[in-house]
């Protein structure tokens, strides 16, 4: 029996099938402060734990994310980020991206959230696949051993579209 709402057949979720949904998730991560490096990691984790096939594509910013020199010391600024609801100006002032870096690194760990390098550890062994576009890598002048060693390739935009064709897509 199907059960239709104003004539479309009604989808009931099985949370019992532990077979992949068909589903595809792409990120495009391409911002390399801390504060916007976690909604990427967030949503792809989620997606993993749905059974979505997921791939994170970094670019641009994004870069800092998986470039081994960085990766462990995103920052997060108040210059240019209304949201932090505090005066611009205070964003001049020096210590200010120190004191607003460790005030969200300790928001985060009080919810048991793990940093960037490890989170992204957890995506990859969920089945999570990570990619790094070859632009931003022959503009930053970067190789694949200067990446994360769980990158899977090295890939032009292109490359990226074709390999998740179908996808849902979210740009971060």
């Amino acid at each position: 029996m199907t059960t239709t709402v104003e004539g479309a057949p009604l989808v009931v979720p099985n949370f019992d099938d532990e077979e992949s949904t068909g589903r595809k998730l792409a990120i495009i991560c391409s911002k390399g402060t801390l504060d916007m490096a976690y909604p990427g990691l967030i949503l792809g984790n989620a997606a993993l734990g749905e059974g979505i096939e997921t791939h994170l594509f970094f670019t641009f910013w994004g870069f800092d994310m998986i470039n081994k020199k960085t990766q462990s010391s995103l920052k997060a600024t108040l210059l240019g980020n209304t949201a932090m609801h505090l005066p611009q100006g205070l964003g001049g002032i020096p210590g200010m991206t120190h004191l607003a870096t460790s005030q969200l690194k300790k928001a985060i760990a009080e919810l048991d959230i793990p940093e960037v390098p490890d989170f992204l550890d957890q995506i990859v062994a969920s089945g999570g696949h990570l990619w790094a576009c070859r632009l931003s890598a022959e503009m930053n002048h970067l190789t694949e051993a200067d990446l994360r060693d769980d990158i899977e390739g090295i890939i032009s935009a292109s490359d990226f579209i074709e390999m998740t064709a179908g996808a849902q897509l979210l740009f971060i």
